[in-house]
């Protein structure tokens, strides 16, 4: 878009940008225009002739046809009226009269009503049948008028391309590309199709079935969705109290109309029959429902037991990337003002625990460098151990739709998938050997002059060293360690290296490794380089965040190491801080991290244990020592949606309120903070984290002050500076802010490091970390090396999305095995093949395809019941505790 232009519409004048169609100037005037083949997600089409105007004396179709500066448009003339009424009558002329019923919410049937077309123009009959096949999707064929919308939809937003339009003439419909049943096609029900459909003839089942403008309800909420760290912005349509449809937002503005399956659909565990909804207290073996001041009470007097016993450091809490912020602030304040202690960790501790650490190692501040707005404009994608196809659905449609628009794309991943089927150079490394992959690139880089010497002259640090560090990289030593063709390294190095503005992106591929510090710096390194990094010559480095809100439960302080904003608890400045804010002391040792809790369980020095939704059995490493630890605590309190495995371990278990049924903010992967609200209540005695925190902390006759969550962010704004200028009240009027947001009237940081950066001398480092083999290695008795990830249609471990159509679509964790390796090891593609490892054994259902390479397999770990996470070692990251999820030594018996 460029300037704004002056554009004259029914005698009325409008500014709009320069650029925009004719339809979108009438639509600024406030005039209502039928559009049929037209959705604002799509180039324009002009097809349906639907949306006829005259410009300047010419009759044009207005979807088609650009505004110019000047332009005089008439709308509503009676030949123009006539003209459009009769192109609609032709289109309704093929399709029964239901489709114009006075029930029919659709657009099609608002259309005829405002043009005064009835069902009798509707002359056609029903039989060209129906596809229920889908859990979240009806196909009826009699209603569709071929417009293509939802093709377009498929292809340019989604880019699955999954449906096409067969058939000829009047008998021309939507099918799934497939050619088969709907359930069975490629379709990754993003919901984009039901969207945009203008008849009905794509829909949702249900109470939300129809479109967005007509679902009776009691109103829309906007909020952000609870599943992973994209951070889409949904409006929760609410008819009689519960939930009849979530709806993508148009002007999201990460998005922008888009969403997922988990967002879309996936909110059919809110009234799961095994959802908790009243508090649970052990008594003997069993857990038995007990009221919520019973509860409270029987918390408080244990943890202040354990205190007086053995001092607060025998308490300790797990706090969620689930939760909302304020959720998170509270709880680390409570543990810190109330019990006294920094045992306070979060789950990024076993994702993105390196990412922040790296970050900081490299710039100075822990979040990604660049908005994910910019990074879509990047001529050179580099996209490095993720899988954002299926893990972030609206962000792997975004890169592929830029790569599609012509941006080159390197994959630097195990597994032939995703957007690995796009690239233009696919690196398939050995898992765990990022570093020295990252140390061939810059090799070349350096090599063949393909850096920014001002850049790295003026605002770098560590070049020396690092050059004499990569010069013993050279690609044929790194295609030795690696397995990457040398051939395949230099053509990536060279693609990178000659772009005018590249960006990295990157996931738990290069994270969850015993070195994945030392692998996010890598990366960095590359960005450093290329002066890619606070400048106009690229767009940085961005890690792809797994849960909602990793990012803030981290800039909340719930770290055992650092306060909210990220203040050291080992600098007395950054405790004063927030003693002046509290008014009381906080410890000045650091806490411990998951692993140590776990640790110090087993041993017996920890004595209370509270883990805020997370089912620590079924996600975290080395799942036999985590039993152990919570059967070795005295007390253990879970709050959580269901009855899951770490729930049946507690002594107390509090029913929680979901991310529908909350108030608050979550931070985004490109460090957004937006609004989350709530949009119905929680079942039964269910109750936000936010009052279950207050509680206890009340029955021990403390005062967490912060009664709202609107409170709990001013508070923490107050405590740390470079988020003074974020409040509910802003984030309400603009929708979302990115961080850092010092001052409350100053933009907020899209793009970090423009003047210096974070770090104390104000430059970026580059790391001189050697590549270390990684925590296992296959061997004669375990030959093949396990990496474990996401599927699309679930989420963690599948509490929420196991509950509901989700289940239908993905119904068990495979194993991923290439044919070499199942020929050798006599493994038949579906049947069940029983994985070990020198930690235990799972049963899985074998999947043979060459997306894997040979000696490597790969499963999720979304369904508990299967015990992947037994088979994952206790292995961590040497500086943040990570654990080594992605290397794995395996063998497979039947």
């Amino acid at each position: 878009m460029g300037s704004v232009i002056r554009v004259e519409v029914d005698g009325v004048d409008v500014d709009v940008s320069e650029g925009v169609t004719l339809l979108s100037a009438v639509q600024s005037a406030g005039v209502e225009l039928p559009a049929l083949c037209s959705d604002e997600r799509l180039r324009p089409a002009g097809s349906c002739r639907t949306c006829l105007v005259r410009s300047d004396a010419r009759l044009v179709a207005a979807c088609v046809t650009p505004a110019t500066p000047g332009s005089r448009v008439l709308t509503a003339t009676d030949d123009l009226r006539e003209l459009r009424r009769e192109a609609v009558e032709v289109i309704v002329s093929a399709l029964p009269p239901r489709a114009l019923a006075a029930s029919n919410p659709s657009e099609l049937a608002h259309v005829c009503r405002s043009l005064g077309i009835g069902p009798d123009a509707a002359g056609g009959t029903d039989g060209r049948g129906s596809d229920d096949s889908h859990p979240y999707v009806t196909l009826d064929r009699d209603l569709c008028i071929a417009c293509g919308r939802c093709v377009r939809v498929c292809a340019d937003v989604q880019g699955t391309f999954a449906l096409t339009l067969i058939g000829r003439g009047a008998d021309t419909v939507v099918a799934p590309g497939t050619g088969g049943p709907w359930a069975d096609s490629d379709c990754v029900s993003c919901g984009g199709c039901v969207d945009s459909c203008p008849t009905g003839a794509i829909a949702a089942p249900g109470p939300g079935r129809g479109l967005t403008s007509g679902v009776p309800s009691d109103g829309a909420v906007r909020t952000t969705c609870g599943y992973c760290g994209v951070g889409c912005s949904l409006d929760v349509v609410v008819r009689d109290g519960d939930v009849a449809a979530v709806l993508p937002a148009r002007d999201g503005p990460v998005n922008r109309g888009h969403a997922c399956v988990k967002g879309r659909f996936a909110h059919g565990y809110r009234l799961s029959p095994d959802r908790l909804t009243q508090p649970l207290m052990r008594r003997g073996n069993l857990l038995e429902p007990v009221e919520w001041d019973t509860a409270v009470r029987h918390i408080a007097d244990r943890f202040s037991a354990a205190v007086h016993a053995a001092g607060p450091n025998a308490v300790a809490a797990i706090s969620s990337a689930r939760a909302t912020n304020e959720e998170n602030y509270l709880f680390q304040k409570f543990m810190r003002t109330v019990i006294g202690t920094n045992n306070i960790d979060n789950c990024s501790r076993l994702c993105h625990a390196p990412s922040a650490a790296g970050l900081v190692a490299s710039f100075g501040l822990s979040g990604g460098t660049d908005s994910f707005d910019d990074v879509e404009r990047a001529d050179c994608l580099l996209v490095v151990g993720a899988n954002p196809v299926e893990a972030h659905p609206v962000v792997g449609a975004r890169l592929l739709q830029s790569a599609l628009r012509g941006a080159k794309l390197i994959v630097a991943d195990p597994r032939a998938v995703g957007l690995a089927l796009h690239a233009d150079v696919h690196l398939r490394p050995r898992p765990g050997t990022n570093v020295a992959l990252c140390h061939g690139l810059a090799h070349v880089l350096l090599a063949e002059g393909l850096v920014d010497e001002r850049f790295l002259r003026d605002r770098a640090g560590g070049l020396p060293e690092f050059g004499a560090l990569v010069a013993d990289y050279p690609p044929e030593r790194v295609a030795s360690i690696t397995g990457v063709p040398t051939a395949d390294l230099i053509s990536a190095a060279r693609l990178y290296g000659r772009a005018l503005r590249p960006a990295i992106v990157y996931g738990l591929g290069v994270t969850e490794h015993l070195h994945g510090t030392d692998g996010v710096r890598s990366l960095a390194n590359l960005a450093i380089l290329r002066g890619a990094v606070g400048t106009d010559r690229g767009f940085g480095i961005n890690p792809l965040r797994g849960q909602n809100n990793v990012q803030g439960a981290s800039d909340m302080g719930a770290l055992p190491d650092l306060l909210p904003g990220y203040g050291k608890i080992a600098d007395p400045a950054a405790r004063a801080r927030a003693e002046a804010v509290w008014g009381l002391p906080v410890p000045a040792r650091p806490g411990l991290r998951i692993p140590e809790m776990f640790a110090a369980g087993r041993s017996g020095t920890l004595r209370a244990l509270w883990i805020m939704g997370e089912d620590v059995c079924a996600t975290d490493p080395d799942t036999e020592n985590v039993v152990q630890a919570l059967q070795a605590c005295p007390f253990v309190v879970v709050s959580e949606l269901f009855p899951s495995e770490t729930a049946r371990h507690a002594d107390v278990v509090l029913p929680a309120a979901s991310w529908l049924e909350k108030d608050g903010t979550f931070v985004n992967l490109d460090r957004r903070f937006q609004r989350v609200r709530t949009a119905v209540q929680p079942p039964g005695q269910a109750r936000s984290d936010f009052e279950a925190v207050h509680a206890v902390a009340a029955a021990m006759d403390a005062d967490l002050g912060c009664t709202a969550p609107a409170d709990a962010l001013a508070e923490w704004a107050r405590l740390a500076p470079l988020f003074a200028g974020i409040s509910h009240a802003r984030l309400d009027r603009e929708g979302a802010v990115p961080w850092p947001c010092p001052h409350p009237d100053g933009p907020g940081t899209a793009k970090l490091y423009r003047e210096r950066f974070a770090t104390p001398d104000g430059l970026a480092h580059l790391a001189s970390v050697p590549y270390l083999p990684p925590g296992e290695e296959p061997d004669a008795d375990y030959p093949l090396v396990l990496v474990t990830g996401r599927s699309w249609a679930h989420y963690n471990s599948g509490s929420m999305t196991r509950r509901g159509g989700n289940l239908g679509l993905d119904a068990v964790d495979h194993l991923d095995i290439h044919p070499d390796d199942a020929g050798r090891h006599g493994v038949h593609d579906g049947e069940p093949v029983t994985v070990e490892s020198r930690h235990g054994r799972a049963r899985l259902l074998a999947r043979v395809g060459r997306s894997v390479s040979p000696g490597q397999v790969f499963c999720t770990f979304h369904f508990p019941a299967s015990g992947v996470n037994r088979l994952t070692s206790d292995r961590i990251d040497t500086v943040t505790s990570c654990p080594e999820y992605k290397v794995t030594a395996v063998r497979l018996t039947m």
